[in-house]
């Protein structure tokens, strides 16, 4: 019995930032039924590596979700989505704003069959404003959220994150106002629209931005590994080349890197005493500790920096996290059956719930409409002619 357990979810949408708030949402319980088109299956079946064709981040995204066609374009489809949320608690969509209302299936119309019905609805730009009818994909919403201009160095053009990240912060908050909204209709019984933009998403991250702009008319800069006048705080290579993030920028931090370097001296330099002081000599103390890191093997250092307790770590890949002896621990690496590729690796359930924990049941589903006889003659009671009806519509 999951934290959600009970509350059923309608997803709708492609790609990250919908089906990533399903996959959140069913990690703890919530029965999350996921909606493709009969015609073309959803893109991340077949997204990033593959093997034999089949996508490797379907079965993770997609993990605890049932599958079902429907072509909600057609006014048979669109009658049997409203049949579906009339039994639903939330509908999850990402789709350009106007797209439901286009079907009959905006908020508006959806509420009319259920009052406590739950729409979450994330967009490059949001519901409303001048650019809410532009296409906006995570990588537009990293740009003008901020991220992309403060990452990277400072003589190069801006750069991006390794990963989707825009996509995956809307999806946290969306996942957030889902919550929220499901706890305020406990209290009033009426559901809600959820309103994400990618670009709000990226944005409500970028900390003191807009106040140093609007106060001291200071813009951050691309500034590579450090954080300007905050130090040290770097990646620091070792002897076998392999790089190490140490953050001892707080005084008695830098206290106990001086002793594990064998020159607590340096904690009492004038130059290095206060956090100002190390800031304004920053790359005279990073070269300092990099001097002393290329001497020490990667793991010596690590063991060395733990004993006088300054926060480090080595840069991962996906080789060390894997094999972390702390990630296996913590359960953060799953090892699950997949019906085609055997052997599937696959992260683990954030947060940790100590009383109703998230649990992956099942991979994400490796057929389409795999579970059409489920939820349609299960759920909405169609009998195998009504089934039939539909797949000669081309509804599912």
């Amino acid at each position: 019995m999951g934290a959600l357990t009970g509350i059923r979810v309608l997803e709708v949408g492609t790609l990250l930032a919908g089906p990533f708030t399903g996959r959140l949402l069913g990690d703890f319980g919530a029965e999350v039924i996921k909606i493709e088109p009969p015609d073309r299956s959803d893109p991340m079946r077949h997204w990033g590596q593959q093997i034999d064709g089949e996508g490797l981040l379907w079965p993770v995204q997609s993990r605890n979700k049932k599958c079902i066609t429907l072509n909600l374009r057609k006014p048979e489809g669109q009658r049997v989505f409203k049949e579906l949320a009339a039994e639903a608690d939330v509908v999850l969509e990402n789709f350009r704003p106007g797209t439901m209302e286009k079907w009959g299936l905006g908020y508006e119309e959806l509420k009319t069959v259920n009052p406590g019905i739950i729409m979450l609805r994330t967009s490059g730009f949001g519901q409303t404003g001048p650019y809410s009818s532009q296409a906006g994909f995570g990588s537009v919403g990293e740009a003008m959220g901020g991220l992309r201009y403060v990452t990277g160095y400072g003589d190069r053009p801006p750069t991006r994150v390794g990963i989707s990240i825009g996509d995956s912060l809307a999806a946290l908050f969306a996942t957030i106002g889902c919550l929220l909204a499901l706890q305020e209709r406990n209290k009033s019984g009426q559901g809600q629209v959820v309103d994400t933009a990618i670009y709000e998403a990226v944005f409500s991250l970028m900390e003191g931005l807009v106040p140093e702009y609007a106060l001291k008319g200071y813009v951050r800069e691309r500034s590579g590994n450090i954080l300007p006048g905050v130090a040290p705080a770097n990646i620091y290579e070792t002897k076998e080349s392999d790089y190490v993030v140490i953050g001892a920028n707080a005084d008695t931090v830098f206290k106990r890197l001086a002793q594990a370097m064998g020159a607590p001296e340096m904690a009492e330099d004038e130059r290095y005493a206060t956090h100002n002081a190390r800031g304004q000599n920053q790359d005279e103390l990073d070269n300092l500790i990099n001097e002393w890191t290329q001497s020490v093997s990667t793991d010596d250092l690590l063991q060395i920096l733990s004993e006088f307790g300054v926060p480090a770590g080595k840069i991962y890949s996906a080789k060390d996290i894997v094999n972390d002896p702390h990630y296996l621990a913590r359960d953060m690496i799953l090892s699950m059956m997949h019906p085609h590729l055997g052997e599937f690796k696959l992260p683990g359930i954030v947060p940790k719930l100590s009383r109703t924990p998230g649990e992956v049941n099942w991979l994400g589903p490796a057929e389409m409409g795999e579970h059409n006889s489920e939820v349609y003659q299960g759920q909405l009671g169609y009998t195998d002619g009504q089934i039939n009806q539909l797949k000669r519509l081309e509804i599912i």
